[in-house]
């Protein structure tokens, strides 16, 4: 059986009878076939992969879908008037408990009003974002959930005409898309320098991980140097490993560190880092603190379980979990949260610093 004969590219698409569009449903087809300068068949065509459509006309239409945010909606004509009880979740990673306490914030909250996560994993890409978000908003969630304010121009796009609640999570030192839960990663980063400094130190070294993928650790490291500036101390020796954090990544880093310079202590980008760091030590002979003091971030347990707890920041994971979807669910309700939460966060002065 075959079907209509194709339409060419310009041809204008029949009349049909439409819905009226809801005012928070987002962009429309008509809207990027007009941008475009094509029919809405061919956008159509083109968002299927239908193809009878040329190259250079794709490209037009997919541009304009990234400029104005649009998104398929695979749910047009099945479920009309019905609202979806999901809520779109975008994490960097569960390599870690750092996130998966996230995740588990956001269920304990979702759960009791009969909604639940359907997540992505992002691998900290933004070009990945962009494509999982695009997939979640195909599906028209009640609500997002996405992690950090650092995205692409086009994932940016789609936040902002997807026509549901938004919350970024775990930074505040930015403004938001719509709405934002966490901590000023800044503050937190400054926070451990005043510690550190009370403590007696005063040559100071860095170990981080991969700072152009984790913005919020690199967001640490900057409030550390200006706090280290600001008291008239010289610059961190740094050593970055230029990979995900690990303990191992750590350990290694915190090695090399050490054959170049002599700090008497040392702030990692995060609790993995740090825990390597001690391992290191460890092995090394390293007497902490008294040799070098070690400081992390996360205030995770496997640091509080160490010989000597690890000195680092709680950074109330599961409680930023909570409250960001406590503001989707107050927005569905109608309510207008406070667009930015600081949950803040806490020394943990432990026994390595």
């Amino acid at each position: 059986m075959t079907g209509p004969d194709p339409q060419p590219d310009d041809q204008p698409a029949p009349r049909r009878r439409r819905l009226r569009p809801d005012a928070s449903a987002g962009p429309t087809l008509a809207e990027v076939a007009a941008r475009a300068g094509v029919s809405e068949i061919t956008v159509s065509r083109v968002m299927r992969g239908a193809g009878n459509v040329s190259a250079a006309t794709e490209a037009r239409v997919r541009e304009a879908v990234r400029e104005t945010g649009y998104v398929r909606n695979r749910l047009a004509g099945s479920l009309a008037g019905h609202r979806s009880n999901q809520i779109g979740v975008l994490l960097p990673s569960l390599g870690n408990i750092v996130f998966p306490d996230v995740l588990n914030g956001i269920e304990d909250s979702l759960e009791a009003r009969g909604f639940h996560p359907v997540l992505g994993i992002t691998h900290y890409q933004p070009e990945r974002e962009e494509h999982l978000l695009a997939s979640l908003l195909a599906w028209r969630p009640a609500g997002l959930i996405v992690t950090g304010t650092r995205h692409s121009a086009a994932t940016r796009a789609m936040l902002g005409a997807g026509g549901v609640p938004v919350v970024e999570v775990m930074d505040v030192d930015t403004p938001p898309v719509d709405m934002a839960v966490g901590i000023s990663h800044r503050a937190a980063g400054a926070a451990m320098a005043r510690h550190l400094i009370g403590r007696g130190y005063r040559r100071f070294g860095y170990v981080g991980h991969d700072l152009g993928a984790d913005e919020r650790a690199a967001q640490r490291r900057d409030g550390f140097r200006h706090a280290l500036a600001t008291a008239g101390l010289p610059e961190a020796q740094e050593c970055l490993s230029g990979t995900p954090s690990s303990v191992g990544a750590g350990r290694a880093a915190l090695a090399q560190l050490l054959e170049r310079a002599r700090p008497e202590a040392v702030f990692f980008s995060n609790d993995d880092m740090a825990t390597g760091g001690v391992f290191h030590c460890l092995a090394a002979g390293i007497s902490l603190p008294g040799d070098l003091a070690i400081a992390g971030f996360n205030g995770l347990e496997i640091g509080q379980q160490l010989p000597q707890p690890l000195t680092t920041i709680g950074s109330r994971r599961r409680d930023i979990g909570r409250r960001a979807a406590d503001m989707i669910l107050a927005r569905l309700a109608g309510e207008t949260p406070d667009p930015v939460a600081d949950v803040g966060f806490t020394l943990i002065p432990g026994a390595t610093a």
